[in-house]
This record gives structure tokens, sequence and C-alpha cells, in this order.
């Protein structure tokens, strides 16, 4: 079993193919191949920010109630 990417490891990874991609020098079967990389290591960055935003919330209303 692989180890989970960090935000960060993702979000790299991601902006290099997008450099990639952006280059115009691979070839179209290269250019889908990473498109499809790119495409699941932006939905996992998307599921952890998503993640971070609840236990921010989460925080957030605790710290309000605390307040009253």
């Amino acid at each position: 079993m692989t180890k989970k990417k960090s935000f960060e490891e993702s979000l790299k990874e991601l902006e290099n193919i997008v450099s990639k991609l952006e280059s115009g020098e691979l070839a179209l079967e290269q250019s889908l191949e990473q498109f499809e990389v790119g495409t699941k290591l932006y939905k996992e960055c998307k599921d952890q920010l998503s993640v971070a935003e609840k236990k921010i919330a989460v925080l957030t209303d605790s710290l309000k109630e605390e307040d009253l």
C-alpha cells in the first residue's frame, strides 16, 4: 500500500504536470496520461482542502461558543 501524499506534494506534482502540458512539448498520448494524473491529483487536493475547511469551521465555531 502506498503512502498518501501530503497536500503540498500533490500540489507540487500537479504544478509540474500543468507546466509540462502548457509547454506543448508532449505527444498527444503523453498529454492525455498527464492530464489523467493531474485530474486525480486535483481531486485529492480538493478533498484535502475540504477536510481542512471543515476542521477550521469546527474550531472557529467552538471559539464563538466560548465567547458566549
